[in-house]
């Protein structure tokens, strides 16, 4: 294999890598956005009933 066959093939694989990061990152943006929606549609009674309150809406979202 070339030095530039290599060169190619090692870019390749960097941006293999930055492509799965940054759909990772959309995927989990994503899964936020949908738990927050969702969480907010309950009322207060509803996230009672599964222990949140709707000030905690953003920390479930975040996974924290």
């Amino acid at each position: 294999m070339s030095a530039v066959e290599m060169s190619h093939n090692h870019a390749a694989a960097g941006f293999g890598g930055v492509f799965a990061r940054v759909t990772a990152m959309i995927a989990a943006w994503n899964d936020a956005r949908i738990t927050r929606r969702e969480l907010s549609a309950l009322t207060d009674r509803e996230l009672t009933d599964i222990g949140l309150a709707r000030g905690d809406i953003e920390r479930v979202a975040r996974g924290i």
